[in-house]
C-alpha cells in the first residue's frame, strides 16, 4: 500500500526519519513463505496482510506475528494492501477517540483518498449520520454517492457547513493541519472531537521545504486549554503508526481488525483501489496522490510489469 505518510517519509518530513538506505512502506499483503519457531496459528501458504515498520516495499517481508492477519477468501491481495492503514485509521479515530454514535455529523477532508473512503464507508454502517466531505472537484463525481454533502477542497467549507448544520458537526478529521485546525474547531458543535492524524499541506513541492513547513505550522491555531472548557470541545492526534510501532498498541489493534474483517465479510465495507503500479512506477505513484489525483488507494504490484510509456 502507498500512503501519504511515504511521502512525508521521502521528504523527511516526520521526526526521527530513519537513516537512508531504506526501503519505504508500511502495510502489504502476500503468502507466508516461512515462520518463526514459536509462531501459532499461520501455516506456510497462508494468504495474509500485515503491518510493517518500513520495509514493506519490498519482495520478501518480515515482521512480527501480533501485526499480521489473514485475508478472507473473497478478498484480492490488492484489496488487502489496501485494507489495513485506511480502514484502521479511520474505525479507531471515528469509534475509539470520538465515540460515533446515531444521529451524529462528521466532517472530513480528501474524502476521495484512502482513509476519507473507509471513514464515509464506516459511517454508513451508523443509522442517520452525516459526512460533509471536501474533495477536488474533478473527484465529486466518482464519490459523490458515498457522501452526504461534497464540498471543493478549495472552497470556503466553514461557511458551507454552517448554511446546512448551522450548529456546526461533531467530528473533525483533519489530514492537512495548517489553517484547516483553527478552522475545524471553529465548526465543532459543544462535546465535539476534533482530531488532527496527519499534516499533508507541509508536502508541498519536490523536496522538503522549510518555508511552507514553517508556515503551514505558523497557520495552525495556538490551543488554548480554558478556551476548550468555557466552549466544551475535545481536541485529539492519532497517529496509527505510533500506536503500533512505539505504544505496543498491537493487541488493541488485533480486536479493531477483527471487526473490520466481520464487517468486510458481511458486506458492509470494501477497500476502494485507485491503481495498481509495478515497483518500478513509485515514483509516477508517488506524483499522483501528491497531486492528489486518486480516489482510493494506490498499489506497488511486485509482480506487475511497467507500463510502457506513451509518447
Amino acid at each position: 500500500g502507498l500512503n501519504f505518510i511515504d511521502l512525508m517519509v521521502r521528504q523527511g518530513n516526520i521526526d526521527n526519519p530513519p537513516k537512508t538506505p531504506l526501503i519505504p512502506g508500511f502495510e502489504c499483503s502476500g503468502i507466508v513463505e516461512t515462520l518463526g519457531d514459536s509462531v501459532k496459528g499461520f501455516e506456510i501458504g497462508d494468504r495474509v496482510m500485515a503491518f510493517v515498520n518500513y520495509n514493506a516495499w519490498a519482495e520478501v517481508v518480515c515482521t512480527p506475528v501480533e501485526f499480521v492477519y489473514k485475508i478472507p477468501d473473497d478478498m484480492s491481495f490488492s484489496e488487502a494492501a489496501a485494507f489495513p492503514m485506511n480502514f484502521v485509521t479511520a474505525y479507531m479515530m471515528l469509534f475509539e477517540v470520538a465515540n460515533l454514535r446515531e444521529g451524529m455529523s462528521v466532517l472530513v477532508h480528501s474524502a476521495g483518498g484512502g482513509v476519507g473512503q473507509a471513514v464515509a464507508q464506516l459511517c454508513s454502517t451508523i443509522p442517520n449520520v452525516t459526512v460533509f466531505g471536501t474533495a477536488s472537484s474533478f473527484k465529486h463525481e466518482a464519490i459523490k454517492n458515498s457522501v452526504t454533502h461534497l464540498f471543493d477542497r478549495n472552497a470556503d467549507y466553514v461557511q458551507e457547513v454552517k448554511r446546512i448544520s448551522t450548529d456546526g458537526v461533531d467530528i473533525v478529521l483533519d489530514c492537512l493541519c495548517g489553517e484547516n485546525t483553527g478552522k475545524g474547531l471553529s465548526l465543532l458543535k459543544p462535546l465535539g472531537t476534533y482530531i488532527l492524524y496527519g499534516s499533508s499541506n507541509m508536502v508541498t513541492g519536490e523536496t522538503k521545504s522549510f518555508f511552507s513547513f514553517a508556515k503551514s505550522w505558523w497557520q495552525v491555531e495556538k490551543v488554548n486549554p480554558i478556551k476548550l472548557y468555557e466552549e466544551n470541545k475535545v481536541i485529539a492526534g492519532f497517529s496509527l503508526l505510533n500506536l503500533l510501532f512505539k505504544q505496543n498498541g498491537g493487541g488493541l489493534i488485533k480486536g479493531v481488525m477483527d471487526k473490520l474483517l466481520n464487517l468486510y465479510n458481511t458486506k458492509k465495507i470494501k477497500p476502494v483501489v485507485d491503481s495498481l503500479w509495478a515497483l518500478e512506477e513509485v515514483k509516477e505513484a508517488m506524483q499522483r496522490i501528491h497531486d492528489r489525483g486518486n480516489i482510493g488507494k494506490l498499489i506497488l504490484d511486485v509482480e506487475k510489469a511497467p507500463t510502457p510509456l506513451v509518447s
